[in-house]
């Protein structure tokens, strides 16, 4: 009667090498084929994710400086529109000025006309006009800003008199304004022009 191997017989006869804890053991018939190892260098044939880094940051410099010189041009747009508008601004701002100079000097060019027509009148009605209509121009001048000066007996000051004579006048302090030849209109900043005076000599 024949007799078949056991299993134990089996395992006996066919010796198997010990396997590492936690590898798996392959089955048996499918022993792994030979093969060339893998190379060390595989891993580096493929671009990573970082191959482009350089080209990404060199592009995003390029999108920022475009758009930095896009507002630079904007800005400098900008600047020569507004110096543009404030021209003409001001230019409307002189022309108005100017206007409003001459329409009050109006009246006293009609009252001069006035005077001119009734010269063969009364030569003393005309004298008198002729006043009347200087002083309605003082008034014009000081209401725009520029008072008149033509004060006598006062300190000489540099800042609203110019000199141009020096009198011996025994009656006068020295350094005090003795006669006005040119009266003087405005102050400071505003003035029109300093008033030209003879100052009495200092001794």
């Amino acid at each position: 009667m024949p007799t078949h191997p056991r299993e134990s017989d089996r395992a006996a006869s066919d010796p198997v090498e010990p396997v590492p804890e936690g590898a798996v053991r392959p089955s048996r018939g499918d022993s792994p084929q030979p093969g060339p190892p893998p190379r060390p260098e595989a891993a580096h044939d493929e671009p990573g994710p970082d191959a482009a880094g350089p080209a990404a940051a060199e592009d995003e410099y390029t999108t920022a400086i475009q758009e930095l010189e896009d507002r630079w041009r904007r800005a400098l747009a900008d600047l020569d529109n507004l110096r543009k508008r404030h021209a003409r601004e001001l230019e409307r701002e002189r022309a108005a000025e100017r206007s409003r100079t001459a329409a009050a000097f109006l009246p006293v060019l009609d009252n001069l006309e006035l005077a001119l027509t009734h010269a063969g009148a009364d030569p003393g009605a005309i004298v008198e006009g002729i006043g009347a209509v200087r002083d309605q121009a003082v008034n014009v001048l000081e209401l725009l800003g520029y008072p008149r000066h033509a004060e006598t007996g006062v300190a000489f000051d540099p800042a609203r008199h110019e000199v141009v004579g020096v009198v011996q006048d025994p009656d006068a302090p020295p350094g005090t304004v003795v006669e006005v030849l040119r009266p003087g209109y405005g102050d400071g900043e505003r003035q029109l022009r300093p008033a030209a005076v003879t100052v009495a000599k200092r001794e």
